[in-house]
């Protein structure tokens, strides 16, 4: 039963970073007492409300278990607010999809070659795949001069060679991850920060 004088937490939303995933909200502010939290989860299927790791907690975040980790599933999540017999109201967020909300990050850059007229580079992805899934890698490259003019590759490769370069020239780069599901849902990715490496000569 709600009780009419605890507020309910406001800023409820689910951060997913990775496949990391996990509902934060405002902390409630009273007079006195501590305030404790409660998180529910219900699932596309099975429209019932189940308890997660998360009841009657003091800290403001629930990150969700590995039991609700696939990616196509549409959850959403509640929390309410509790002290002594007192509740809030509970606060539901929008159905969450991590295939489709997560944010991805950047690759990290592992490895530069330089040649004389190309770069050669590896890279680890942000995360590992699933059956179904693939990743592309999207490549912005420009030479690091007075020309703008940003060339562009796409590769699914972890290990791939920006080509027709010049010699003795500074080039720079950016890398961005699109994971491809099988329902053709595309979702792309943050860019890494800039890389710049000079060819060699031949």
């Amino acid at each position: 039963e709600s009780s009419p004088h605890l507020p309910a937490p406001k800023d409820v939303r689910v951060y997913s970073y990775n496949f990391h995933s996990s509902l934060r909200w405002s902390p409630v502010e009273v007079d006195r007492g501590l305030v404790l939290y409660t998180v529910h989860f219900k699932t596309g299927a099975i429209n019932q409300w189940g308890e997660m790791n998360c009841t009657r907690i003091s800290q403001t975040e629930c990150s969700l278990p590995w039991s609700l980790k696939e990616r196509r599933w549409t959850l959403v999540l509640r929390v309410r607010a509790e002290l002594g017999q007192m509740t809030s109201d509970w606060v539901e967020t929008d159905p969450f999809v991590a295939e489709r909300n997560t944010t991805i990050g950047p690759p990290q850059v592992k490895n530069v070659i330089e040649n004389s007229h190309s770069l050669l580079i590896s890279v680890t992805p942000p995360f590992g795949s699933e059956a179904g899934e693939f990743l592309q890698y999207h490549v912005s490259y420009w030479e690091n001069a007075t020309s703008t003019t940003v060339k562009e590759t796409k590769t699914s490769s972890t290990l791939f060679k920006i080509g027709n370069l010049k010699e003795l020239t500074l080039y720079c780069f950016r890398i961005q991850a699109e994971l491809r599901t099988h329902s053709d849902h595309q979702l792309l990715g943050l860019q890494s920060a800039p890389k710049c490496h000079r060819t060699t000569i031949s």
